[in-house]
Order: C-alpha cells, then sequence, then structure tokens
C-alpha cells in the first residue's frame, strides 16, 4: 500500500499492520511461527530439489501424501519433530532453515 493510501485510512481511524498484530501474537509465538515457516519451506525446496512428488516423499517417510502437503504447508497438526524428520530424510540440515 502507498503511503497517502495508508495516511488516509488513517486519518479515517483505521489501524495498520500484519497479520501478526491483528492476531496480536507475543514475541514467541511470532518466533515459532517464523520457524514453522523456514521448516516447511526447507522440506519443500528439498523435495522439489530432488525432483520428487509429495507421493514419492511419502512412500519414502511411510506416510500419505497430504501429510506431505501439510508438512509443506506447516500445519499445526505437524509437529515440528515431524517437519524435522522429513528435512533430514531428504538430505536437508539445519543450515537450510533460515528464519528471522
Amino acid at each position: 500500500m502507498n503511503k497517502a493510501k495508508q495516511k488516509a485510512l488513517e486519518a479515517a481511524g483505521f489501524v495498520s499492520g500484519d497479520a501478526e498484530d491483528f492476531l496480536e501474537l507475543t514475541e514467541e509465538e511470532r518466533k515459532l511461527v517464523a520457524l514453522r515457516l523456514a521448516v516447511s519451506r526447507a522440506v519443500r525446496d528439498r523435495r522439489k530439489k530432488a525432483k520428487l512428488t509429495q507421493q514419492q516423499m511419502a512412500y519414502r517417510l511411510h506416510t500419505s501424501q497430504p501429510r506431505i502437503a501439510r508438512m509443506e504447508a506447516g500445519a499445526k497438526d505437524v509437529s515440528l519433530d515431524q517437519m524435522f524428520q522429513g528435512l533430514f530424510a531428504l538430505g536437508g540440515s539445519m543450515k537450510d532453515v533460515a528464519y528471522k
């Protein structure tokens, strides 16, 4: 959004911010979201680099394709342990996880 439009909206009483502000996340929650996002992206990037489909990756990890899709989406029902297990199974390491 350009600055002029943002100033006009704020003058009209609107508040601007990001999703984290809207959800009123604590600093710890923000860091956890950033970590989960970084790991899920690293899993997806490693899978694509290995030229594997989600189905092929699921077969290797003895799980389902929808589970891999949720892993790559960073879904809350997939633990960080499972996400890291997927990353490591693809030959990834902590160096693949860069987050703020």
